[in-house]
């Protein structure tokens, strides 16, 4: 088992990445603030993993909420279903939440926690890539609403994120693959000699060697952790983490939450910010097929729907927590490691929308 540190002064917490940690209660169980715990997951994850889980939390009151599986249930009717559990079993403020699913249940959990009576303790377990690389780390929690992704929520720390690798046996394909943008993202953002690794290891990887993979999650989450204690709440270099999403949340909304997985619309949103880092002459044609084929051969696609048109894309982009004051932050490649963050207007990202 390899132990991380997400550097947080009083909110920090260790990320725990190794094979077999369902089977082990007594790394989880000192992260149960009191004597009652909710399991939160889903409905293609509780048939694998929840018996499991309900193991771990043995000596305490524990009780389970299964949702839907899915991106477009990642809304507040659904969020309900936590709260209505949390209230009909009379859960205290000592409850302690554990988030058992993808990025979907992890940021649902994360902020019914950072709601409920104004704050419990909540625990990451992801289950998918993405989610043990991106979303289980950081302290981003929240829902969609029809005209945005992911615009309502809070900054909401876990206790621990424990990422046990054998979960992803049970992951499909595509999904995998969603995964793996999350993880070019890191090599391209800050981190060069890990975009290089990935080049020359694509095959083990998608193989799913065991080594390459604990290799892979352990890089992301460093190379996550590192921007999120340098700024937690996104006020600056945070945003670095955000490229291709400005282009990919606008494809999930107009496409239909659900319709495209977020590490599919985060690769097609990586091919954009390259192509605009290339048209401000930061990095080369060379580069930009560079990127694509790296994403290509991860399985991802990178070019826009033919159903979304250039000025629904601008339309959604607008609505953006990334919008200030009218301006579209993106984040763009100064080189292949190196992310700037510029702001943009709808003339200029037209050319690129073309």
């Amino acid at each position: 088992m390899e132990t991380l540190k997400v550097d947080l002064g009083t909110r920090s917490y260790p990320i725990y990445i190794g094979e077999n940690l369902l089977n082990q209660a007594a790394l989880v169980q000192p992260f149960v603030t009191g004597k009652q715990v909710l399991i939160v997951t889903n409905e293609t994850i509780a048939p694998l993993y929840l018996e499991k889980v309900q193991n771990l939390f043995s000596k305490f009151q524990t009780k389970s909420v299964i949702l839907p599986d899915g991106e477009e249930f990642k809304n507040l009717e659904v969020l309900n279903q936590i709260f209505d559990t949390l209230l009909e079993q009379r859960f205290d403020r000592q409850v302690t939440l554990v988030a058992l699913g993808g990025g979907v249940v992890g940021d649902m959990t994360g902020f019914a926690a950072a709601c409920y009576q104004r704050g419990v303790a909540f625990i990451q377990i992801p289950t998918t890539l993405l989610a043990q690389v991106d979303s289980s780390v950081g302290g981003k929690t929240g829902i969609n609403h029809p005209l945005g992704k992911n615009m309502i929520g809070a900054f909401y720390q876990p206790q621990c994120v424990i990422i046990d690798t054998k979960t992803l046996d049970t992951l499909d394909d595509k999904q995998f693959s969603s995964g793996l943008a999350e993880v070019i993202k890191y090599g391209l953002i800050t981190d060069f000699a890990f975009f290089k690794w990935l080049e020359n290891n694509i095959t083990a990887l998608l193989k799913r060697d065991a080594e390459a993979l604990k290799f892979t999650i352990s890089r992301s989450c460093q190379n996550k952790a590192q921007v999120v204690a340098e700024d937690e709440l996104e006020n600056g270099r945070r945003v670095i983490l955000n490229l291709g999403h400005t282009f990919g949340h606008a494809i999930e909304t107009g496409m239909g939450y659900g319709k495209v997985l977020h590490g599919e619309a985060v690769a097609i949103g990586i091919n954009l910010a390259a192509q605009f880092s290339c048209q401000r002459a930061w990095i080369t044609e060379a580069q930009v097929q560079q990127i694509n084929t790296l994403l290509e051969t991860m399985r991802l696609p990178t070019k826009i729907p033919p159903e979304m048109n250039m000025e629904k894309m601008l339309q959604l982009m607008q609505v953006d927590k990334k919008v200030i004051a009218g301006q579209i932050r993106l984040v763009l490649l100064k080189a292949i490691g190196q992310a700037e963050i510029v702001e943009s207007n709808a003339t200029e990202i037209r050319v690129v929308l073309k």
